[in-house]
């Protein structure tokens, strides 16, 4: 790592210029596709439960994707999740657009991209570790109804160790706080909600705007 006496001006606008900006503070990538899948003549959406057994989420309605690796775009993890996911190939997969992405309060970034699967839904036998199973809704579904919204609220948790003395005010300190939408559908037996539905309700804005 180079040292204050290493840089000089020039040194700066070098390392600056090109670099692509980055959240502050994001310790976790995750990458989604949302996929249109063509069922009986109709465009569907398709969605995963995830297994029972994962220690993340599990039984929860999700999107096929997961986690960015090390030198991974966000695109190519988006493709190579839903392949293992949905176990179909590569090929089977179109990518149409990045979507919208979001970053939440607990220091993830989560990209998604709207795509189309090219395959027969009737012949998607998801992999047993990863999803308990697979359905899908019609996109009209989506385009007629609207989520159940409920905000919570998200505050501060203080504690012992943080050196309050070192801010104005010190333990009186007016820390922000901030409310989360959490959104609703609800889907024959199939409840959709939090990331899922917000991003599932951003798709369809985008598409009627």
């Amino acid at each position: 790592m180079s040292t204050d006496q290493d840089l000089n001006l020039r040194k700066i606008k070098a390392k600056v210029q090109g670099r692509k900006p980055l959240p502050v503070d994001v310790k976790n990538r995750f990458s989604v596709m949302i996929p249109l899948i063509k069922r009986d003549g109709e465009i569907h959406l398709l969605f995963e439960k995830r297994a029972f057994t994962l220690r993340n989420q599990p039984g929860e309605i999700s999107f096929p994707g997961g986690r960015i690796e090390k030198g991974e775009s966000p695109r190519e993890a988006a493709v190579r999740e839903t392949a293992e996911e949905l176990l179909i190939s590569e090929r089977e997969i179109e990518i149409y657009s990045e979507g919208d992405f979001v970053v939440n309060p607990y220091a993830a970034i989560i990209y998604t991209f709207v795509g189309e699967i090219k395959k027969d839904f009737d012949k998607i036998s998801p992999s047993e570790d990863e999803v308990e199973k697979v359905f899908t809704v019609p996109l009209s579904y989506f385009l007629k109804t609207k989520p159940k919204s409920y905000k919570i609220n998200l505050r501060v948790e203080r504690n012992k160790e943080f050196p309050y003395h070192l801010i104005p005010n010190g333990v009186n300190y007016k820390f922000k706080r901030g409310r989360e939408e959490v959104l609703f559908y609800e889907y024959e037996d199939e409840i959709i909600w939090g990331f899922t539905a917000k991003m599932a309700r951003r798709f369809v804005e985008n598409l009627m705007s």
